[in-house]
């Protein structure tokens, strides 16, 4: 790239902000990086975001999805890929009230990250004419639902929803068919789940769940070849976060060769200019709070009867353009 080598080095952050700021503040120092990426985990984002403006480099977050990253605490040496909480709850919570989910029920995390899609999800629900009948709160990690799920079916909601993730979120589905939550007529919805989350689950129980996705392999010829490539190499397809990382990356490369430069002020002049349309991103665009928007999708995950082929997944059902999708210029609180 302008000459000179591409070179990746990658560490372990332990989702330890401490621990994630020092190996990037080692890469700034020592090594000379001109980008820190990915920083799945949304205290070890911050962190590394202001480390990155002290330092002059970039930071590039599409592993955290805490809408402050690009909101109150967004810098001008920023890119926020992929996510964030108020996309997955809008997009995951509104057409689904319009389809005649009226009353929710939560299951939540009790930790920061669940609680924000908690609170963002019930702001969507009631802003299409829904309710939140009630909320349970378990410890995070967690493995025992029985008396949650029991209270959701309790509450006689239209739709219950999850807001958790990992292992916790496959239990919480597993749990849910045992104890039939679908067969008495609830829809499960999740605020955040994976096709590897589906994968783990299998369609036995997860078929018919709902949630939000920022990508699907089989989307389109662009996401099905990049697809296949990455399944050659890794026997599986990829997520969302790991489609989404290839995009952010490649699209820095292209701003540094369209900018002749690797300045920061000058590669974030690029990438606000370009258009943003690959395997991942479709209609995308980087605003100037460092956000990166796009279509996003509501999913609903097939059933062992719908699905054709190995990782045949979803449905796609609703394509929701990036400028519905995410917060908008006028709600932000960025400077």
């Amino acid at each position: 790239m302008l000459g000179y080598p591409i070179q990746m080095v990658t560490a372990d952050h332990q989702n330890k902000a401490d621990v994630g700021s020092a190996r990037v503040r080692e890469w700034f120092d020592r090594d000379q990086v001109d980008a820190a990426t990915e920083l799945g985990n949304s205290a070890v984002a911050l962190a590394s975001m202001r480390l990155a403006q002290e330092k002059g480099r970039m930071s590039i977050v599409t592993g955290a999805g805490a809408v402050r990253i690009s909101n109150e605490d967004c810098t001008p040496n920023n890119l926020h890929w992929v996510y964030d909480t108020y996309s997955l709850a809008k997009v995951g919570t509104q057409s689904v009230v319009k389809g005649g989910a009226k009353t929710w029920y939560y299951l939540t995390a009790d930790y920061a990250f669940g609680h924000s899609l908690e609170n963002d999800g019930k702001q969507f629900i009631e802003a299409a004419g829904g309710k939140v009948l009630g909320s349970s709160r378990y410890a995070f990690p967690g493995s025992d639902f029985a008396s949650y799920i029991i209270k959701a079916q309790g509450s006689k909601a239209n739709a219950v929803a999850i807001a958790t993730a990992g292992l916790d979120l496959q239990n919480a589905i597993k749990q849910g068919k045992e104890f039939g939550l679908a067969s008495g007529g609830q829809k499960t919805v999740a605020m955040l789940m994976s096709i590897m989350d589906v994968h783990g689950v299998g369609l036995k129980d997860a078929g018919g769940m709902l949630f939000a996705e920022s990508f699907y392999w089989d989307l389109d010829d662009a996401s099905r070849a990049f697809s296949r490539k990455f399944f050659e190499r890794t026997k599986r397809m990829p997520t969302a976060l790991q489609a989404g990382q290839y995009s952010a990356t490649l699209n820095y490369l292209k701003a540094i060769e369209k900018a002749k430069s690797d300045n920061v002020a000058d590669v974030m002049k690029a990438i606000k200019s370009m258009p943003i349309q690959d395997a991942f991103a479709k209609n995308g665009k980087v605003r100037g709070d460092g956000k990166m928007i796009h279509d996003m999708y509501l999913v609903r995950v097939k059933t062992p009867q719908e699905s054709k082929a190995a990782w045949d997944y979803y449905s796609v059902l609703e394509t929701v353009p990036g400028e519905q999708a995410f917060h908008s210029v006028a709600e932000s609180k960025c400077p």
